[in-house]
C-alpha cells in the first residue's frame, strides 16, 4: 500500500489555510482528507459541554486548562494524521505551529514522512482586516503568531492569499504536485532551540 502524502499548509490564523483546504478537498483529481486541529478542540469542548453542562464548582484559569489539555489533544491530532497517512490517505494539515515546542513535536512525528511544505502567505495588515471581518478570532491573534509562523525559508512552494483566490491557490498546489518535483522543504528543517516555549 502506498504511503499517503501530508500537505502541510503553514500560515497564521486567517491566512486562508482552511479556504484552500476546502478547495483541495472539493476537486476530483487527487483525493484529500482535511484535518484541522480546531475540529479536535471543538469536538472535545462539545463533549465536555454536553456531558457536564453545569457550571464548575471551582473557577479555573484558561491557561491552567490549556496546560492540562493541549498536549493531549495535539497528541491525538498528530496520531490521527499519522494513522491516515499509514492507511494511504493524503492529508491536508490545518494547524498553527507558533512555538518551538509545537514545531519540534510535529517535526519529530513527520520528518520521515512524505511532506509537501507550503507557505500560505499574507501581510499583517490584511490579516488584521480579515480578523475584524470574520469576528470569530481574538483581535491580534494572527499578528501575535506572525514572526513564529513565518520564520521558515525552506518551503517547497508558496502561495500568497492576497494575490490569489483559494481556487487559484489550490490549482497552483495541484499543478506543483503533478510536476513531479521532489518534496524536500520540510526535511531540510531542523528542530528549534526554543522548545520550552
Amino acid at each position: 500500500m502506498t504511503q499517503g502524502l501530508l500537505v502541510y499548509l503553514n500560515g497564521t490564523s486567517s491566512s486562508g489555510k482552511t479556504s484552500i483546504s476546502t478547495e483541495l478537498t472539493n476537486q476530483q483529481e487527487i483525493p484529500f482528507y482535511h484535518l484541522s486541529v480546531d475540529d479536535f478542540f471543538n469536538n472535545y469542548n462539545d463533549f465536555i459541554n454536553n456531558k457536564f453542562p453545569d457550571d464548575p464548582p471551582k473557577e479555573i484559569d484558561h491557561q491552567v486548562v490549556s496546560q492540562i489539555l493541549d498536549d493531549s489533544i495535539f497528541s491525538v491530532y498528530h496520531s490521527t494524521i499519522k494513522l491516515l497517512l499509514e492507511l494511504g490517505f493524503n492529508v491536508i494539515v490545518d494547524t498553527v505551529i507558533d512555538n518551538g515546542k509545537r514545531f519540534n513535536e510535529f517535526h519529530d512525528q513527520f520528518s520521515d514522512q512524505p511532506v509537501l511544505f507550503i507557505g500560505v502567505l499574507c501581510s499583517q495588515e490584511e490579516l488584521i482586516r480579515r480578523e475584524q471581518a470574520r469576528g470569530d478570532r481574538r483581535a491580534g491573534l494572527a499578528a501575535s503568531q506572525f514572526s513564529e509562523v513565518y520564520c521558515f525559508d525552506e518551503y517547497d512552494f508558496e502561495v500568497n492569499t492576497e494575490e490569489l483566490s483559494p481556487v487559484e491557490c489550490a490549482g497552483k498546489i495541484l499543478s506543483y504536485m503533478k510536476s513531479g518535483k521532489e518534496y524536500a522543504g520540510f526535511k531540510k528543517l531542523n528542530t528549534r532551540s526554543d522548545s520550552a516555549n
